[in-house]
């Protein structure tokens, strides 16, 4: 076997590899090797669930979706848990064994009383609260409580927490209990009604609720009887609770050196009854103090019994080969170790974590920055940096500093106060700063699902609300990504209590560090939760604020997102109008006109417009009914009745008095210096008009027309004032005089015939509009084209003026000419 040169047989390299491709190498057995090949990209969590009648969509990346739950898809009816359920659900809920050695099993000492007391009244379904001081053993009596009455009501006992949970996290916390309804959280009026079918003996602890919530609590529950557990200080209950009080008081000095026995495991010496008498004076017997007073005791032990017990290579953790021998220990009868101080008996959290482990002080730490709330022990190894760190929490317990808080642990009552004086909240904002970077990069994995998150949610609330607000640099933008990656698994998780709290806190960071797009998130997630808990004020507040910051920012997916949401918060309070309709009694005063013409419901019909200053010429305009669609004729448009909008009908109303004034001008001027210029006889052709467009008029096609009528298209010429002190009405056109050179006396304008015989009358075609012509006539007679008789001489005058033309040339309506007045005016005699 030649190892250069191996034959294809030998050592696996002939057989089948994955992929089949020649030389593919094969993967590292090392689990933390590096992998340098492409990378599958990390997915983003989407998760569906129910509301109510809402589908939620939660999506991390540009804002969590809500729409009505389609026909046909809704959530399946919640269906009670079996026994066997309810005991896993129990089970995972409890707080995790710590590891290490077990410790002892302490004995409910002195509470038999208090505890049959309190079994009777839940037997007789009446609610009781237990208040007590912290340290007192309120959880201990509880849960022998909870023990006695496991079989009074149908649906068992259910133990909940009250710390940092409103009245309605107790409720949902109760219907998850009892009920099994995956993905689906019932809205008010489907969660009271369930609710109000569960027979429970429910167990509440560190009660933080009180007044008129905890009234709302028992009111909606009346078939549970409710063990409440709360300190003095606590808010009281309202007078319509009808609650059984029971105080709880310390332990008797008898009482007290017993439990402290217990926790040493042997019996006290007479110097250390006198001392723990002392302590139970100094303490007034709360149990909790004696546990710590106990583990004092064992330390001293161990110390007594030598002083390698506390080594740092030898008790926590094995000696290295090279390193030094440990000293030998002195005889057990030369080692005096005093007794801690009463001092030290009733603070002693700071001489007990003094006598721990360095993990054991470093999980402290982190617990103070944390305002109390202890990691998970499976977060100590990456938050602590050591392998072994998870076996801290084991030490914590044993000496008393920890107690239980629901799935989690806590530190005892006092011992957050003690620590801190002590210099253990120096390096809170740091220690703060690395949790939160952890607990982010932990909760957008994927593998992380969200009920783990829920579970670990205080510790995540804690460590957002150590840094907002915060001085120190960066805290602000660490918020941030904290309550970008947790708010979403909070959603999943149904536990939304927890989500609107890092909502709030994640849109406060956001605002401080200036990141506006994550502020737009947390504004339009805090609007779609309002939403689905019934709050549309809320929702519409949120949501508007979310959808202007994302037009600024263009946006555009997230601002649809927001418009969406924006549209069935409008859907489902009832306030959504339809687009292009302007409801009745809703339109604008300003433009509203008290016309025939204004159409019910709709916007007004064309306004009235105000009439021309006193110095120019007047122009009346007349209103005519709207219809449902505009006519067109000759001479005339009729503004059509069809509704618009408000922009539509003022930009006609403009176009319609600009069109008026202008025609109006051209009616009115060019007679102000020759009054004689209006006159336009049939024996004159039409001469150019910019009215008509600079086109002179067409001479019909058997030369004459007839008399008294006019072709369609043509309006009756209106007579102008003359030069002439005697006007006439002729029933034959008046001869005009015209030069050789084909154009008119007194005009530079050319005839279309040349020149014309005084003999001969030519007749002209008149224009649909009036014609104005600057020719003087030689005959100081005006000629009016509307005749009876073709007698060409001259005939009486007529008083009576002319009728006003009954064509119009303005688009809203007839006109009335100035010509008529000055027509009487010229048949005066006396003119």
């Amino acid at each position: 076997m030649d190892p250069t040169h191996r034959a294809s047989d030998e050592y696996g390299q002939g057989h089948d590899r994955s992929g089949g491709e020649p030389g593919h190498r094969r993967p590292s057995r090392e689990s933390g090797g590096a992998d340098f090949g492409p990378g599958t990209p990390q997915q983003a969590r989407v998760v569906q669930l129910t509301a109510g009648d809402l589908l939620l969509t939660v999506n991390p990346v540009d804002g969590s979706e809500v729409e009505a739950c389609p026909p046909g898809s809704g959530p399946d009816a919640p269906v009670r848990r079996t026994r066997a359920e309810r005991a896993d659900h129990e089970r995972a809920g409890a707080p995790p064994v710590p590891a290490g050695p077990p410790a002892p099993q302490l004995p409910l000492l002195e509470r038999q009383e208090e505890r049959e007391r309190l079994v009777g009244l839940l037997a007789r379904g009446r609610s009781v609260r237990l208040t007590g001081q912290a340290g007192s053993g309120r959880t201990a009596l509880l849960d022998a409580v909870a023990a006695d009455c496991a079989d009074l009501a149908p649906d068992g006992v259910v133990r909940l927490n009250g710390r940092g949970r409103t009245g309605a996290d107790l409720l949902h916390a109760l219907f998850d209990t009892v009920y099994k309804a995956p993905s689906h959280r019932p809205d008010r009026d489907e969660l009271l009604a369930l609710v109000r079918g569960i027979g429970a003996v429910v167990t509440v602890d560190d009660l933080e609720i009180g007044g008129a919530a905890l009234d709302e609590l028992l009111a909606a529950t009346p078939e549970c009887a409710f063990l409440l557990a709360a300190t003095p200080d606590a808010t009281t209950p309202g007078v319509d609770a009808h609650l059984e009080e029971v105080l709880l008081a310390g332990l008797g000095r008898g009482a007290s050196l017993a439990l402290l026995e217990k926790v040493v495991e042997r019996s006290l010496t007479e110097e250390e009854r006198n001392w723990a008498g002392d302590l139970w004076f100094e303490s007034e017997g709360l149990p909790l103090r004696f546990v710590q007073a106990g583990s004092l005791l064992v330390q001293r032990d161990r110390l007594r019994a030598g002083p390698e017990a506390f080594d740092e290579y030898d008790y926590f953790e094995p000696r290295a080969d090279d390193a030094p021998s440990a000293p030998a220990p002195p005889a057990a009868e030369a080692l005096d170790v005093p007794l801690p101080s009463l001092g030290e008996g009733a603070a002693p959290a700071v001489l007990l974590a003094s006598r721990l482990s360095e993990t054991a002080r470093a999980t402290l730490r982190f617990a103070v920055a944390l305002g109390g709330e202890v990691p998970h022990q499976a977060h100590l190894p990456a938050l602590v940096g050591d392998t072994h760190a998870d076996a801290a929490l084991g030490e914590l317990a044993g000496c008393g500093l920890l107690s239980p808080a629901g799935p989690r642990y806590r530190l005892a009552a006092g011992v957050l106060a003690q620590l801190a004086a002590a210099g253990y909240e120096d390096d809170a904002a740091a220690q703060a700063r690395t949790a939160a970077q952890h607990y982010a990069w932990w909760a957008s994995h994927p593998s992380v699902t969200p009920e783990r998150a829920v579970a670990e949610a205080d510790a995540i609330v804690a460590s957002l609300t150590r840094l907002v607000p915060g001085d120190e640099a960066g805290a602000a933008s660490a918020a941030v990504l904290l309550a970008r990656s947790a708010s979403p698994a909070f959603a999943a998780g149904l536990g939304w209590g927890a989500w609107e709290r890092a909502l709030r806190i994640g849109q406060e960071a956001a605002r401080i560090a200036g990141e506006v797009a994550e502020e737009a998130y947390f504004h339009h997630e805090l609007g779609v939760l309002a939403l689905c808990t019934g709050n549309p004020d809320r929702a519409r507040t949120e949501l508007e604020t979310s959808i202007g910051m994302r037009g600024a920012l263009a946006d555009k997916s997230g601002a649809v997102a927001g418009r969406r949401a924006l549209a069935l918060v409008a859907d489902r309070s009832g306030d959504f109008a339809p687009i292009g309709r302007t409801a009745s009694g809703d339109e604008v005063p300003m433009v509203r006109q008290d016309v025939p013409g204004t159409p019910p419901g709709g916007f007004p019909a064309a306004p009235v417009f105000p009439r021309q200053p006193a110095e120019e010429k007047p122009t009346v305009v007349s209103s005519l009914p709207a219809g449902p669609a505009a006519r067109k004729g000759p001479g005339r448009a009729v503004l059509g009745g069809a509704r618009r909008n408000l922009a539509a009908a003022g930009a006609g109303a403009v176009l319609i008095a600009v069109l008026g004034t202008v025609v109006t001008l051209g009616v009115t001027s060019g007679g102000g210096d020759e009054p004689g210029s209006r006159n336009v006889t049939t024996e004159q052709t039409a001469t150019e008009d910019p009215a008509d467009d600079g086109l002179p008029a067409d001479d019909p096609a058997d030369g004459s027309a007839p008399a008294g009528e006019t072709t369609p298209g043509e309006t009756p010429t209106t007579p102008g004032p003359s030069d002439s002190a005697s006007p006439s009405t002729s029933g034959s056109p008046s001869p005009s005089a015209s030069t050789s050179d084909g154009t008119s006396p007194g005009t530079g304008d050319p005839t279309d015939g040349g020149s014309s015989s005084p003999g001969k009358p030519t007749p002209t075609k008149t224009s649909p509009r009036p014609t104005e012509t600057d020719s003087e006539s030689p005959d100081p007679t005006p000629s009016e084209s509307e005749s009876e008789s073709p007698d060409p001489s001259p005939t009486p005058t007529d008083d009576t003026p002319p009728p006003p033309p009954q064509g119009s040339s303005s688009a809203s309506g007839p006109v009335e000419s100035e010509s008529a007045p000055q027509s009487e005016a010229a048949t005066d005699p006396a003119v």
